[in-house]
């Protein structure tokens, strides 16, 4: 299974966009960790758990209400204490779909998955502004993983399938925007571009290491451990360069290895819910 990608060939999913003033990053950085915020946990799904949502503009008004959806944006509680990110964001000139804060603890992982499957074929996009970040902390998609450093403005484009981790801290916090394609955001996406030292190819997965994966799951799987042994399968993308939604075809494998038919069939239809495949 090759599944290698240059750096050039996840252009189009991540690039950068420009640089940021590194005092106005500090200061936003300072106002997402002191903020008020009602930190949510949302899309269990797509998730290990320890990632966390904020609002800081939305359809409603309430920073708690963290499900995306198209919308003309308004501020939430906790911008009145960001002044520095408000003016940041008016700057830019940009229509927004939605702001977020988004926390990533340590050890905590969003699993592969595709994005605005569900919203309307509206031209959007997704910038990232990471604030406080580690070298442990990257994106991967298309056999590629991608640290974002701070100071720039990052595009995601997340209808490729991708998953984020932070393997040992501290946490990661990005500010994400959505927003919709207009004048602006062209002008800002005129100069996108994916430094070759930002990105990492991830090795081969041979069949020969995805059977001792597999084999290593069903001996946790045997002992009890089920949950561990999903795990340790999922967490396959972020060391390997994989063919989509390989990691959950090997838990749906595992699964019928173990005489279990419904926990295989919760799996076949995980992978088509969070890759957005069609049935």
């Amino acid at each position: 299974m090759d599944a290698q990608h240059s750096p050039a060939d996840v252009s189009g999913q991540v690039a950068q966009l420009g640089r940021l003033d590194p005092q106005v990053v500090e200061r936003m950085r300072h106002e997402a960790l002191t903020a008020p915020a009602p930190w949510k946990a949302e899309y269990g799904a797509y998730q290990s758990g320890g990632w966390w949502t904020t609002s800081l503009m939305n359809a409603s008004g309430d920073a708690a209400d963290v499900t995306i959806g198209d919308c003309t944006a308004k501020p939430t509680g906790p911008l009145d204490h960001m002044p520095v990110t408000a003016e940041l964001l008016a700057g830019m000139g940009l229509s927004y779909m939605w702001v977020r804060l988004a926390r990533l603890e340590p050890n905590a992982f969003l699993w592969e998955h595709r994005d605005y499957d569900e919203l309307t074929s509206t031209e959007r996009h997704r910038l990232h502004i990471p604030l406080h970040t580690n070298a442990t902390a990257f994106l991967v998609t298309g056999g590629v993983k991608i640290h974002m450093t701070a100071g720039r403005i990052w595009r995601l484009t997340p209808t490729y399938a991708h998953g984020v981790c932070n393997l040992l801290g501290p946490d990661r916090i990005h500010l994400i925007a959505d927003v919709y394609a207009d004048d602006a955001y062209r002008a800002l996406a005129e100069r996108a571009h994916l430094p070759a030292s930002a990105a990492q190819p991830l090795p081969t997965a041979t069949r020969v290491l995805l059977a001792d994966e597999l084999a290593a799951a069903r001996r946790l799987a045997d002992l009890g451990h089920t949950a561990a042994a999903e795990r340790l399968l999922l967490r396959l993308i972020y060391s390997f360069a994989l063919p989509e939604g390989t990691a959950y075809d090997l838990i749906t494998q595992l699964h019928t290895a173990l005489g279990d038919a419904e926990a295989a069939d919760r799996w076949t239809q995980a992978k088509t819910k969070l890759l957005a495949l069609a049935s």
